[in-house]
C-alpha cells in the first residue's frame, strides 16, 4: 500500500506501524519509548503526528491505503515542547559525570526541541541508587519509559523488571486546565512511578542497560569509566554463541600512563535490530595479551605440526582458520577432530538426504515472524538466548503459541506467553525426542507424507473407551395441584440429568510416550486456529542422541512434509562453519596438537598452552550464524605474536600475508562465495534490512536414504540410587573465553547445578562437596542451587577444559549419576 508522509509518497506493508514507516523511509518522528521490535506502550507520547486531519500516536497507529500524515503541528510542537519540559523536572543536572551523556535521547530532544525555560515544578522526593546484578539504577535519572520494562518482557522473554509505585506529592490542580493533555498525563505517570527489579527472574543480558535513553540504567562495569564520545566502535560478530549477532566493541586507551595500550570498556548493540546475550555484552576482555613473537616456540610449533597425527579443536574458531586446518590436513593427512561440528555435520547429512538441500530452511527472523513455534531439544535459555528471544517475540508480538519440549523444568522459559492457552510446556522424559517427532509428523504432516510412516502412525493409535458424564434433557410428567381448581393434574415438562456413557475414541501411544493425554490434541486445536506462519527449533539434544541418524531423517520429513520452517541450532560459535569446511574425524589417534584444546602440544588463546595464538576479540574473520550467514568480526584489539597463518605459510605450499586473504577461497561447492573479506558488510539500515555478509547457497543435494520405521522408543531408565544429569552450561557461560573476563570469572564456577527441591530430596546444602559417578568416570564437585530451575534433573558445566567433566556423559546430554556427600 502507499501513504503520504509530509508530500512523500512512502510504500509500506498492511499493519506496519506509521513511526516504523516514516523511519524506513528517512522521516524524523521523536520518540524516546519505542522499540521497533516490541509492543508499543505510549509512555512517551512524543511520537504524536496527525493522520488525515486526526491527531495520533506514530508507534501506534497504522498503516492505511491512501493516508496523508503531518509529523508536525503548531500543537502537535506545543506538546512535544511540554513533554520535554516535564522530563526535566527535577532531572539531576549530572551530565558532566553521567555516562549517557554525548548519546542522552533526553539531551538530544531538549536540545531538538529548544527548550531553554521550565514552565513546572513538583517537590522532589529521595530517590536512592539501586544496585542490580550486573547494572546499576538511579531513579532520580529514570524517565519511566518502559523501554526497559518492555523489551524484557517482549523481547528477552524474563519479566524480570516492572513500573512500580512510588511516593510522591500529587501534582497541582491548576497544571491540569493550563498545559497540553499529554504532557499532563505522561507527567501524572512519571511522577508516580519507578522501575522495580526480580533477581531471579534476571538472565544478566543486559538488554534493558542498551534500550535505556538516559544514564538511569547503567552496566556498573563501565560506569565513570569513560565518555561516550571517547570511544571507538568497532563492529564485530558475538564470538560466544552461534547468533553471532552484530555488535561492537567500543575502545581507547587504557590509561594516560598506558596511551598506546588499547582497551575494551563495554560492548553495545543495535537494540532496534537485535539482542545480545549476557556474554557479548559483559565478557568482552577476554584478549590474550602477548607483547612479542616467540621465535624458539614458533620452530617447536613446526616441528610438532610436522609429526602430529590429530588436530584437536573447537568451534570458537574463524571460517578462515577452519580452512587453514583442513588445507593442512589435506597436505599431512592427519586427523582432524572437532567433536561439536562433527556430530552436527553428519546430522546435516542425514537431514539433507532426505530433503534434498545442503542447509535447514528457517532463520531467527522467520521465529521472530512466526505465530506458532515448536521447541525440541533445547535448554533454550542456557544453549542459545536469542532464539529464546525469537520464540518469546512471536507469543507476544504476534500473538503467537509455542510448545517447548524439554526435560529440563526452566521457570524462565515458563514466563513466556500464558501458560495452557497460548503456551505450553512439555517436560518429559529424556530420550522420547523421537516420539515428539513423529507426533509432530502426525498431527502437522500433509498428504504426501511416506506410506510406511503413515501406516506406522496408524499402527500407534488404537480405539479406547472412556466414561463420561454429560448433561440431557428429559421430558418427565409430573402431578401437580392446580392453585385454581385445588385438583390435582398432570404437567409435562423437560428437566436436565446427568448421564454417565462410553465414548470410543481414537489414542496415539505416541501420547503416553511424551506424557500427555488425548486433550493435548484439543490445545493444540485451539493453539493453531488462525495461524499461518510455523517454526520448528531443533536443539543439541537430538544432535547428540543415540538415534540421531532417525532423528535427523524424522526432522527432514517435518520440513518437507509439513507447514514447518526448521533451525537447527549449531551449538557453538561456527560449529557450522566448521563443519561444512572441514572433512571431520570422530576421534584423535596419536600425537595430537590441541588448537585452544588440551593436547599433547598446545596452541592456546588462553595462554595456557605452548604457543599463544589470538583470542577471537584480535582477530579478523568470519563466522557462518546459525541463519547461515557468512557475517564478519574485526579486531578490537592488537595481537603481537604468531597467528595460525604464520604456521600455514611455512608449512603449505602457498602463502597468504593476511588470515583473511583466505575469505575469498572459502569453499563455493559448500556454498561459499568468491569475495574479499573487505567487501563484506556489518550494520544494519533505518529500513530494518539486515547489511551483514552473504547468506550461504542452499545447493541440491542427491536424495539417497528412506527412513524405516522403528519397532520400539528407547527408554531411559533409573533407579532410586541414581539421578539423572544433563550437560550445559550456566547462563551465559558460555566457554571458557567467557569464564576468564572479569564480570565472569567469580561466576564461572564448574558444579553440580541443582533445584531447591532436588537439594533438599538429597539432604544436601549449597556448597557441599559431592562424589558424581556416572559413565564408569568419578569426580567431586561443589553444590549449586538454580533458583530458575525446577524438577529432579541437574546440570552439570563443561566449559572449563581443565576439569574433565565431559567424561561423566556418553555422546548423549543426558547421563545417570550416583551421588554421594563427600
Amino acid at each position: 500500500m502507499s501513504l503520504n508522509i509530509d508530500g512523500k509518497l512512502c510504500k509500506a506493508k498492511e499493519g506496519e506501524s506509521l513511526l516504523n514507516i516514516a523511519r524506513a523511509n528517512g522521516i524524523f518522528i521523536p520518540a524516546i519509548c519505542y522499540l521497533t521490535r516490541c509492543t508499543p506502550t505510549l509512555a512517551c507520547r512524543l511520537c504524536l503526528v496527525e493522520a488525515d486531519g486526526k491527531q495520533v500516536y506514530a508507534c501506534n497507529a497504522k498503516a492505511k491505503e491512501g493516508m496523508h500524515i503531518k509529523t508536525t503541528t503548531e500543537n502537535i510542537a506545543k506538546e512535544r515542547r511540554a513533554i520535554m519540559e516535564v522530563y526535566d523536572v527535577n532531572h539531576p543536572l549530572q551530565c558532566g559525570v553521567c555516562d549517557q551523556s554525548g548519546e542522552c535521547e533526553l539531551q538530544n530532544y531538549s536540545l531538538y526541541m529548544k527548550v531553554d525555560s521550565q514552565s513546572y515544578s513538583i517537590k522532589d522526593v529521595p530517590r536512592p541508587t539501586q544496585h542490580w546484578g550486573v547494572m546499576n539504577y538511579d531513579p532520580g535519572l529514570c524517565i519511566v519509559c518502559e523501554k526497559c520494562v518492555t523489551v524484557c518482557k517482549d523481547m528477552i522473554g524474563s519479566n524480570a523488571l516492572s513500573t512500580v509505585k512510588r511516593p510522591s506529592d500529587a501534582i497541582e490542580k491548576t497544571f491540569k486546565e493550563s498545559m497540553p493533555k499529554d504532557a499532563y498525563s505522561m507527567w501524572n505517570k512519571l511522577n508516580k512511578s519507578l522501575i522495580g527489579f526480580e533477581k531471579d527472574a534476571c538472565t544478566d543480558c543486559g538488554e534493558c542497560i542498551s534500550v535505556c535513553p538516559v544514564g538511569a540504567l547503567v552496566s556498573n562495569d563501565f560506569q565513570y569509566k569513560s565518555n561516550a564520545w571517547e570511544l571507538t566502535r568497532v563492529p564485530a560478530s558475538n564470538p560466544h554463541s552461534s547468533d553471532c549477532a552484530l555488535m561492537y566493541y567500543e575502545k581507547k586507551h587504557e590509561s594516560v600512563e598506558k596511551h598506546n595500550t588499547q582497551k575494551i570498556y563495554r560492548v553495545t548493540n543495535d537494540h532496534h535490530y537485535i539482542s545480545l546475550n549476557g556474554a557479548a555484552r559483559f565478557a568482552y576482555d577476554f584478549e590474550n595479551k602477548v607483547e612479542s613473537k616467540n621465535e624458539k616456540e614458533f620452530t617447536l610449533a613446526l616441528e610438532a605440526f610436522k609429526k602430529a597425527n590429530s588436530i584437536k579443536f573447537n568451534s570458537f574458531i574463524t571460517n578462515e582458520e577452519a580452512f587453514i586446518l583442513q588445507k593442512l590436513k589435506e597436505k599431512y593427512g592427519f586427523k582432524l577432530v572437532n567433536d561439536d561440528a562433527f556430530l552436527y555435520q553428519r546430522f546435516i547429512k542425514e537431514f539433507s538426504n532426505i530433503t534434498g538441500k545442503s542447509l535447514y530452511t528457517a532463520t531467527l527472523k522467520d521465529v521472530h515472524e512466526s505465530n506458532f513455534v515448536i521447541s525440541v531439544g533445547s535448554f533454550l535459555k542456557h544453549d542459545m538466548p536469542n532464539v529464546r528471544y525469537a520464540l518469546n517475540n512471536s507469543v507476544i508480538l504476534n500473538k503467537g503459541s509455542a510448545l517447548y519440549f524439554h526435560p529440563l523444568e526452566d521457570n524462565t522459559i515458563q514466563k513466556i506467553g500464558k501458560k495452557g492457552k497460548t503456551t505450553d510446556f512439555i517436560f518429559h522424559k529424556p530420550l522420547k525426542e523421537e516420539a515428539i517427532l513423529y507426533f509432530i509428523l502426525d498431527v502437522f504432516a500433509n498428504e504426501n507424507l511416506p506410506e510406511n510412516i503413515k501406516e506406522y502412525l496408524q499402527s500407534l493409535k488404537e480405539k479406547r473407551v472412556k466414561t463420561v458424564v454429560e448433561n440431557i434433557k428429559e421430558q418427565v410428567v409430573e402431578k401437580v395441584i392446580d392453585e385454581d381448581s385445588g385438583e390435582e393434574k398432570e404437567v409435562t415438562k423437560m428437566v436436565t440429568k446427568k448421564q454417565e456413557k462410553e465414548v470410543e475414541y481414537i489414542y496415539s501411544k505416541l501420547l503416553d510416550e511424551i506424557g500427555k493425554d488425548e486433550t493435548f490434541y484439543e490445545l493444540i486445536d485451539s493453539m493453531i486456529l488462525k495461524k499461518d506462519k510455523f517454526s520448528l527449533i531443533i536443539g543439541e539434544d537430538l544432535i547428540t542422541h543415540p538415534k540421531w541418524k532417525s532423528l535427523a531423517k524424522l526432522t527432514a520429513l517435518i520440513e518437507k512434509y509439513t507447514q514447518f520452517d526448521v533451525l537447527i541450532i549449531p551449538s557453538k560459535t561456527n560449529t557450522l562453519g566448521v563443519s561444512l569446511i572441514c572433512d571431520l574425524d570422530e576421534k584423535i589417534e596419536g600425537f595430537t596438537i590441541g588448537y585452544n584444546e588440551k593436547a599433547n602440544y598446545q596452541l592456546s588463546a588462553l595462554g595456557d598452552g605452548n604457543l599463544d595464538i589470538p583470542a577471537l576479540n584480535q582477530q579478523e574473520g568470519t563466522f557462518v550464524n546459525i541463519d547461515k550467514k557468512v557475517v564478519p568480526t574485526n579486531a578490537a584489539l592488537p595481537y603481537k605474536g604468531y597467528v595460525l597463518n604464520d604456521i600455514a605459510n611455512e608449512l603449505l605450499d602457498e602463502k597468504q600475508e593476511y588470515t583473511i586473504d583466505y575469505t575469498k577461497y572459502l569453499p563455493i561447492k559448500k556454498g561459499f562465495k568468491n569475495i574479499e573479506f573487505d567487501s563484506l558488510t556489518n550494520y544494519f539500515s533505518n529500513d530494518r534490512k539486515e547489511n551483514r555478509g552473504y547468506c550461504l547457497e542452499n545447493l541440491n543435494v542427491e536424495q539417497l536414504s528412506q527412513l524405516s520405521v522403528i519397532s520400539e522408543f528407547k527408554q531411559f531408565e533409573i533407579n532410586e540410587n541414581y539421578i539423572t544429569i544433563y550437560r550445559a552450561n550456566p547462563i551465559n557461560i558460555f566457554n571458557e573465553f567467557v569464564a576468564v573476563s572479569h564480570e565472569f570469572k567469580d561466576k564461572a564456577k564448574t558444579g553440580l547445578y541443582i533445584s531447591k527441591d532436588l537439594c533438599e530430596e538429597l539432604q544436601l546444602f549449597e556448597n557441599d562437596i559431592v562424589n558424581i559417578f556416572s559413565n564408569e568416570k568419578s569426580l567431586d564437585l561443589e553444590v549449586y542451587i538454580d533458583k530458575q530451575l525446577e524438577g529432579k534433573i541437574a546440570y552439570i558445566p563443561t566449559f572449563d577444559k581443565s576439569i574433565q567433566t565431559k567424561d561423566l556423559f556418553e555422546t548423549y546430554r543426558f547421563s545417570k549419576a550416583k551421588i554421594v556427600k563427600v
